[in-house]
């Protein structure tokens, strides 16, 4: 527990728009209410030259960036690095992305969850021959395999049959496009605390209406498309979205807790919808890093309470290491130092509780 008085630093380092969206007055505000001041790091100085951080919050990539924030842990080691970016790197593969998914393990008798069908295609050639999607169903959902934040990586079509496939550049996803009665369902995770909110998405299609689509749309084509009809109360009235049922907040929590240890995340968001076909069926389409969380209902008090936890971990950490260090320097020097694996270091210098770890920009509102 912090000592009375005691107030702590969080430097961030985000681009410009999300500064813009994340540091609202509002959770500055709050934040400094609990000892807590959240400064702007200044990305045109060298990291270790500034502060003091208790903890430093970033959403930047680049070898240079990974290469500071090395500098800065192993000059101060008990600062917390909110994420490891080789955690983080995980999700700029849509492939290495989803996979976590299929490794949990979570209790559950009456509901399912997995991801929907998917392939990669690296080339091409590859993207003409027919037995390379042909275990897809169509329409599908076409993605850049590499997910990094940047415009070109959110250029995502709906694709109705082979002819759409033509004006596709691969290395790109291609993800079945599942019925899920027009309703995606957005999980922010924030440490301990799980969030789960509705949102309307594409509507299903109908194996009728699939017959008259042809070629593919891009998702602002089919933005474009149904902005008339969304923006009238009808619309809206129609889709029922104060009816739509939540998941069971239990088994959506397992799942995000479960994500969260597996890859070693403080701050992400994941996209689930539920399958019309099989009722109690969720699939996890989407995950991201440090999403927009000011969408997120409360997110000030999320978020301030998020830094407290981390903050005050830290002190206990630095202060359990403290006892442990006295208490061996009076057993004697005669003690052999425990074996240390070759990954120790970074474990320590990004405040990993895990050693070895396993190698997102604007969210997609229309995603599946």
């Amino acid at each position: 527990m912090a000592e009375p008085g005691r107030r702590f630093a969080i430097g961030y380092a985000l681009l410009p728009k999300k500064r813009e969206s994340f540091i609202q007055e509002s959770l500055v505000s709050l934040a400094q209410e609990r000892g807590i001041d959240l400064v702007q790091i200044d990305t045109d100085k060298p990291l270790v030259e500034q502060g003091p951080f208790d903890c430093v919050l970033h959403k930047l990539y680049g070898e240079d960036w990974k290469k500071q924030l090395q500098e800065f842990s192993l000059r101060n080691p008990n600062a917390r690095i909110v994420d490891p970016p080789a955690a983080i790197e995980r999700l700029h593969n849509r492939i290495s992305m989803l996979q976590v998914v299929s490794e949990l393990k979570v209790e559950s008798h009456e509901d399912t969850f997995g991801i929907p069908k998917q392939i990669v295609i690296y080339d091409s050639e590859t993207l003409g021959e027919a037995q390379a999607w042909e275990p897809l169903k169509f329409p599908v959902i076409a993605k850049p395999l590499v997910a990094d934040g940047s415009a070109k990586s959110h250029k995502m079509s709906l694709v109705f049959n082979q002819d759409g496939l033509k004006k596709l550049k691969p290395p790109i996803v291609l993800q079945e496009f599942v019925n899920h009665g027009g309703v995606i369902f957005k999980v922010y995770v924030v440490g301990e605390y799980v969030k789960c909110v509705k949102r309307k998405s594409l509507p299903d299609v109908s194996e009728e209406k699939l017959k008259s689509l042809e070629g593919s749309l891009s998702f602002s084509q089919v933005s474009n498309i149904t902005t008339r009809e969304r923006n009238d109360d009808k619309y809206y009235k129609m889709m029922h979205l104060e009816d739509k049922e939540m998941p069971p907040q239990s088994f959506i929590t397992d799942i995000a807790r479960g994500l969260r240890r597996a890859m070693k995340l403080n701050l992400f968001n994941f996209d689930v919808i539920r399958d019309i076909r099989i009722g109690n069926r969720y699939l996890v389409i989407d995950i991201n890093y440090f999403p927009g969380y000011a969408k997120m209902p409360s997110y000030e008090t999320v978020l301030s309470d998020f830094f407290w936890d981390i903050v005050n971990q830290k002190e206990t950490d630095a202060l359990v290491t403290n006892l442990k260090n006295d208490g061996e320097s009076e057993a004697g020097s005669d003690r052999r130092p425990s074996p240390k694996n070759s990954c120790d270091k970074d474990s320590r210098k990004y405040g990993s509780d895990d050693c070895c770890l396993d190698g997102e920009g604007e969210e997609i509102t229309i995603s599946s």
